[in-house]
């Protein structure tokens, strides 16, 4: 079981100010010290459109020295993967929006146009740098603020063209929060029909209170890899009403008493939760283990 923390790149781009870079790394340790062993750390991307990522490059670099983990970064284009590389990540995450209103606000550019972009970075890793992973989310996969309802088959059919580029890693975005189980449940089976095991996780929001459901509807369709942020930090600067992310701290402790092993320790995560609130004190905080504390009848999965 693998849960990606995507809080210092998803949960601080819509952060009302600015973590420091001391911050943002002392945050990252706290978080490798508690067992996460894959953390988005930041996106290559214009400072002037997202100031809190202007850091990314010194952030990676600290990140890529910590041992044991894979330091994850996000790049919209070839220019950002290839800073992503430069720097040291060991993992490009690229975006690719299934719908059109969320790829021209996001990206600038059509899904078709984003798609043939994941080309071009497919064939530039291939030729240059073979060790870097690649993963590709198909975001809005489950609903639009902008376009409203994303029909299942044009999901599948964005999918199906990242797999024909040479995608091995893809991920299904519920980028405004706006699934339900059952669409979970559907959808991923859809992909996996068309895709096999390139479908490899979810990256899921909390805006309608459905986020653990959904993980947990995921988890039943055979799904063993989610993104989740610390504290429920998140959204999307280009898609209007797009909250947090699923805790990350809530989602470990459904899954480690359901017997799943994260190798992720909850007291840790909330040290990490402490680092947190002191780089970003006025930023607010979600989630309901920290709330409720950790239960005494608690078992980490063996």
């Amino acid at each position: 079981m693998t849960v990606c923390e995507v809080g210092p790149r998803d949960g601080l781009q819509m952060a009302k100010s600015i973590m420091t870079t001391e911050a943002k790394c002392a945050w990252i340790a706290g978080l490798a010290a508690a067992g996460v062993r894959e953390i988005e750390v930041g996106s290559f991307v214009p400072a002037r459109l997202i100031p809190q990522m202007a850091d990314t490059d010194a952030v990676v670099r600290f990140a890529k020295g910590i041992a044991g983990l894979t330091v994850v970064a996000l790049a919209p284009n070839l220019r950002g993967a290839q800073a992503a590389v430069m720097a040291g990540a060991h993992r490009v995450s690229v975006p690719v929006s299934v719908s059109a209103g969320h790829s021209r606000a996001n990206l600038n550019r059509s899904p078709d146009e984003q798609v043939a972009v994941v080309g071009g970075i497919v064939a530039w890793l291939r030729e240059t740098a073979p060790g870097v992973e690649l993963e590709v989310a198909c975001s809005t996969a489950f609903g639009c603020s902008i376009d409203g309802v994303v029909p299942e088959t044009g999901v599948v059919r964005i999918a199906a063209a990242l797999a024909a580029h040479g995608v091995s890693q893809i991920g299904l975005a519920d980028t405004v929060g706006y699934a339900n189980p059952a669409q979970i449940r559907s959808v991923v089976r859809a992909v996996r029909a068309e895709i096999g095991p390139a479908l490899v996780g979810l990256h899921l929001h909390d805006t309608m209170g459905l986020g653990i459901a959904n993980a947990l509807a995921g988890l039943e369709v055979g799904i063993r890899d989610f993104d989740a942020a610390l504290a429920g930090l998140g959204g999307c600067p280009f898609a209007p009403g797009a909250s947090g992310n699923i805790v990350t701290e809530d989602l470990v402790f459904m899954l480690e008493s359901m017997g799943f092993a994260t190798g992720i320790d909850l007291d840790g995560l909330i040290k990490a939760r402490a680092l947190l609130h002191q780089g970003l004190p006025d930023e607010a905080m979600h989630g309901q283990l920290a709330k409720a504390g950790i239960p005494r009848i608690f078992q980490r999965a063996a």
